[in-house]
């Protein structure tokens, strides 16, 4: 008889392990859950804590216009703002287009001493022009063509200010 109680005992037991052992997994899996949520929840506090001191700061009114003036770049009536644009490009004083040293100060006028104003009219005004037209006739080619002026037509003189007169307008 020993062997059916031994035999009937294992079964209890047997039948208890397969009744708990999933019980016990569901406890566990269920267990590191609970560790993780409360994790997630500590930092979800920890960082509802930063946004709160964050909103707090714009009470504050220094904060405010140092926000201002950093995101904005808005300037106090009186002072004059300065901003570098790309600082990395720009290792010399020296011009990119013409290889000159820039000098400080305000915007100069060309080397011949033309104001800056009077070069953009005069640029304006020679695109303003008409073409030349490009002929195999006696004015083709001069100098007065190469510069953008028209020739006057065959048997007029140009004017003094290098405009030709109306036809039928000689002197």
């Amino acid at each position: 008889m020993v062997t059916v109680r031994t035999l009937v005992l294992s079964v209890v037991v047997l039948l208890a392990l397969v009744l708990l052992l999933p019980t016990l997994r569901a406890y566990v899996n269920q267990t590191g859950e609970l560790r993780e949520l409360r994790n997630d929840l500590a930092q979800a506090e920890t960082r509802r804590d930063d946004l709160q001191s964050e909103l707090d700061r714009w009470d504050d009114q220094a904060y405010v216009e140092r926000q201002a003036r950093d995101r904005l770049n808005f300037v106090m009536p009186g002072e004059r703002p300065w901003r570098v644009l790309d600082p990395e490009t720009v290792v010399d004083d020296i011009d990119p287009q013409t290889g000159r040293t820039i000098t400080d100060g305000p915007v100069q006028g060309y080397e011949d001493g033309t104001p800056w104003y009077e070069a953009i009219w005069a640029s304006v005004q020679v695109a303003g022009e008409q073409p030349v037209s490009t002929g195999t006739g006696e004015g083709a080619g001069t100098a007065d063509d190469e510069a953008g002026e028209e020739a006057p037509p065959v048997g007029e003189e140009p004017t003094g200010d290098g405009s030709t007169p109306p036809s039928g307008e000689n002197g």
